[in-house]
């Protein structure tokens, strides 16, 4: 058989350049065409930059996720080689994989550099006009150097070049987090960049979100500082010798240049008039600058490389259509709702023309212009003013926006040379596809797809567009399990997750915010919710289900344990005491009204002491999972406690669950809280009743009851109704919005009314991704796809097929390789094929059979009789009641 070793990785890094690990673990992925292929053993070869030997290690072990580092650990900034080769139990050794790179990173006690800062930044109650930094300096033979790094980072926004070329090619950076407890850095290989003779280092720096407006009813400014800032080492290692530093230090000059001002709601303001590129090369005369003032890191501010990956430019989409409206502006339709920006060409115009770019998600009743109402007091608005001398290509650099529509004031649309959209968001890895013969649901699942792109813009938001995009705890707490089959997401959330817990800790109560980071540090009232809250242990729990990975539950167990322990106001029955806190409860339900998002069907209360009760069962695992077997028992006994009072307050003898909503027996059912088969029949005969006699396949529940749903009625054997949900097109379903042309999906199940028209709720998005945690079941259920060990180690294949889906393909990329699964159902044979990765087993059981058949690697196929469903599901009418409007539309 064929067999290499491929994808060498350390920790959750695909790029291993300036890392804070020192001793990082290694994972790989042994490809090849063999049948139950194991692996027994690897041999691993490290090559460091402070040696001319090559250190060799065997290790007679399996494992080829998370293998420990065989060496002593990396010293700062040296860095390493290494490549694996892998031996199976039927003897194949394989082929030893490319070297792949690590370099560890600079500490904190050696980056003892200066902050410089603007002696221009800096008048009270206005934006910060980004400020431009430069530097030359001298190096005598680049021939000579070994290697050379840039460590950079701002208080701020950055974009850095050298003798006028880009350095690296991350946006937005360094990112956003809680300033005050960690501060990202970069770093760079800048030794292609540098010329003998003279250099010039230059950066721009803009507000972004450390000192920029942030927040909802207006928000605030200068949230974690008041000042532009930017702290940078170039570490010019020659081959023999010490390295030469050039820091960020008084010697250090700054300028205003075209750009008017930068914001993240607000866009940015670029003066063609001002532009001149010669400021990033040697020889500049920058005797009219000004010199800068220089102060140091805060005691709180802890500088760290990120786990999680750049953001980036990740794609180009041209335009649907491109028209001028009877007003005279330019409407552009990129066919997309994204998130990024615009690039566009325009002709030279006349000096002081201004171009005025304005982004929306929907249009105006008439067509004719964006709706920027959903954006409430987001401008969204790029301006350029036109130089009058020559052509201009331009991009914004320090803003985002979400939209699918842009309106241009100011131009003629022959003066518009050319215009695509710029995608942007965290560059994760895509690990998850799916496709079905259904088109409507196809696109649903690209949807939801789109929808976390544009919301993993370096935390994970609940919108993108408006004057919000925060970092809410609640949304990524029912969408981290589909979120982490579709990519992966562990370093952007470990790095999230890092943040959570430091703000956690200065709240000194137990309490997460609700969201992350904390852009109203001085509010005085942060009450505990439920589900929101829940997210310290459920977005860790999901991502070590989905990689395997013990320290994700480790470094997070402190903040786990002072929520259940402190942050949770309980009642004498160790239930949630909600006597004076008023839960979120299962948020936009739609029967709540547009102006009061919180007022469902399902009481708030039960959504909260339901979650209390599967999250102390999850403490108990996770306490298990990590050693601490004293925990273990304590959360254990505390889960049968409160299971027996949530049994008592919520539950009948028989199986009634006394708030008699979708959401209420899904959450019963799909966190096991009724005790005997007889109460979980009785509870889904019920729920059965109600979806099909009451909201006759509507959804009836909000972000926490769609996300479990499907799950609950699969458990409870009625998957079939579950599929007459999901195929429903009208309104509330999840194909309302795509047959309404949702590219997204939206924050409300009605985000656009049937008219058209938006709805005149203030919080409306169309690119909100907390309803697509229907996701999961699309690749659980109707794909199969799941994992029997945290960490995919060990795969179930087991699809449902039904409704009017007739063919399913799915891809999950795991740790261990590539799972396929593809099943078509056609003359009443039911035939699949499975692809399992190397190094795993498979538990596959195939439709209408009882037992599952255990694999191993390689491609299986299987094709067994199958008999379709009675299709379509029909409701359960009630006697002189119209019903024509519910027959299924397929």
């Amino acid at each position: 058989m064929s067999l290499t070793v491929d994808r060498v990785r350390f920790e959750h890094r695909r790029e291993a350049l300036g890392i804070d690990e020192r001793s990082p673990r290694l994972s790989w992925v042994s490809v090849g065409d063999g049948q139950n292929w194991q692996q027994a053993s690897y041999d691993i070869e490290i090559q460091r930059d402070t040696s001319k030997d090559t250190q060799s290690f065997h290790v007679n072990s399996s494992d080829s996720v998370f293998a420990p580092w065989p060496t002593s650990p990396l010293r700062e900034r040296e860095s390493a080689t290494v490549r694996v080769r892998v031996t199976g139990t039927d003897g194949t050794i394989s082929e030893w994989s490319p070297w792949t790179s690590v370099e560890a990173g600079i500490d904190q006690s050696t980056w003892s550099c200066d902050v410089i800062e603007s002696e221009l930044d800096g008048e009270e109650g206005k934006p910060h006009r980004p400020i431009r930094f430069r530097r030359e300096f001298e190096v005598e033979d680049v021939n000579s150097l070994a290697k050379a790094r840039l460590y950079i980072t701002a208080h701020g926004l950055y974009e850095c070049h050298i003798n006028g070329q880009r350095v690296g090619d991350h946006v937005l950076a360094p990112g956003w987090t809680n300033y005050n407890f960690q501060l990202p850095f970069q770093t760079f290989d800048v030794s292609n960049l540098l010329q003998s003779g003279k250099n010039t280092i230059a950066a721009y720096v803009a507000e972004g979100w450390y000192c920029g407006r942030l927040g909802f009813a207006g928000g605030h400014e200068n949230i974690w500082g008041k000042t532009l800032g930017l702290q940078a080492s170039l570490f010019l290692t020659p081959s023999e010798g010490e390295p030469v530093v050039i820091n960020t230090d008084k010697s250090w000059k700054e300028d205003f240049g075209p750009l008017i001002s930068s914001g993240i709601y607000d866009g940015e303001e670029f003066d063609a008039r001002l532009d001149e590129s010669s400021w990033l090369l040697p020889d500049f005369d920058d005797s009219s600058w000004r010199k800068v003032k220089t102060t140091v890191l805060s005691g709180r501010e802890r500088l760290v490389a990120p786990s999680g990956p750049p953001i980036r430019r990740t794609q180009f989409q041209q335009p649907l259509e491109t028209r001028e409206t009877d007003s005279k502006s330019i409407l552009v339709d990129f066919g997309q709702n994204l998130v990024g920006w615009v690039k566009l060409r325009l002709a030279a115009g006349t000096a002081g023309q201004k171009v005025v770019i304005q982004h929306a998600e929907v249009l105006e009743a008439n067509k004719e212009h964006v709706n920027t109402r959903p954006l409430r007091l987001a401008k969204a608005q790029d301006t350029i003013v036109l130089s009058g001398t020559k052509p201009i290509e331009w991009e914004p650099k320090f803003t985002f926006h979400g939209f699918r529509y842009a309106e241009i004031t100011g131009l003629a649309l022959t003066d518009l040379l050319s215009i695509e959209a710029v995608v942007v968001h965290s560059d994760m890895e895509r690990t998850g596809w799916f496709d079905c013969s259904h088109p409507l649901i196809s696109k649903l699942h690209k949807n939801i797809v789109w929808s976390m792109r544009g919301n993993f813009v370096g935390v994970p938001t609940d919108c993108p567009q408006r004057d919000e995009r925060l970092g809410w705890t609640g949304d990524i707490a029912v969408f981290c399990k589909t979120g982490s089959f579709l990519y992966d997401t562990v370093g952007v959330l470990k790095d999230w997750l890092s943040d959570v817990d430091s703000e956690q800790k200065h709240n000194n109560n137990g309490i997460p915010n609700l969201f992350t980071p904390d852009v109203f540090p001085d509010f005085p009232f942060k009450p505990a919710n439920a589900v929101w809250g829940d997210a310290v242990v459920l977005v860790p729990w999901d991502l070590y289900q989905a990689s395997g990975d013990k320290k994700v539950l480790e470094a997070q167990i402190e903040g786990m344990r002072a929520w259940i322990d402190q942050g949770i106001s309980r009642n004498e029955r160790r239930l949630w005491d909600t006597t004076s806190v008023q839960q979120l409860g299962d948020w936009l339900d739609p029967s709540a009204p547009p102006s009061e998002p919180g007022l469902g069907r399902t009481d708030p209360v039960f959504v909260a002491n339901a979650f209390l009760v599967h999250v102390t069962r999850l403490m108990a695992k996770i306490s298990s999972i990590i050693g601490d077997e004293e925990g273990a028992k304590k959360y254990s006994n505390e889960f049968n406690e409160l299971l027996e009072a949530f049994s008592d307050e919520y539950i009948t003898r028989r199986g009634r669950v006394v708030n008699d909503s979708q959401t209420a027996i899904a959450l019963a059912i799909h966190f096991d809280l009724l005790k005997t088969e007889e109460q979980v029949e009785v509870a889904a005969a019920r729920l059965e009743e109600i979806i099909r006699s009451e909201s006759r396949f509507k959804i009836a529940s909000g972000f926490v009851g769609s996300a479990i749903l499907g799950p609950a009625l699969s458990k409870a054997g009625r998957t079939q109704i579950f599929h007459r949900m999901l195929e429903h097109r009208r309104n509330p379903s999840w194909l309302y919005p795509v047959e309404m042309g949702a590219t997204t999906i939206w924050e409300r199940w009605d985000s656009m009314l049937a008219d058209g028209s938006v709805n005149p709720g203030e919080m409306t998005s169309f690119n909100h991704y907390a309803l697509g945690a229907v996701a999961d079941w699309m690749h659980a259920v109707m794909a199969g796809i799941t994992s029997l060990e945290p960490g995919w180690k060990k795969i179930q294949i087991a699809p449902i097929p039904g409704g009017s889906v007739t063919s399913v393909s799915a891809k999950h990329l795991s740790p261990y390789g590539m799972i396929e699964v593809s099943w078509v159902t056609e003359g009443g044979i039911f035939t699949m094929t499975a692809k399992i990765p190397l190094n795993t087993i498979a538990e596959i059981k195939v439709p209408g059979t009882t037992d599952s058949v255990q694999v191993g690697s390689g491609t299986h196929t299987f094709s067994t009789a199958y008999e379709q469903p009675k299709w379509p599901i029909l409701p359960f009418y009630r006697p002189f009641t119209p019903h024509d409007d519910d027959v299924i539309e397929i």
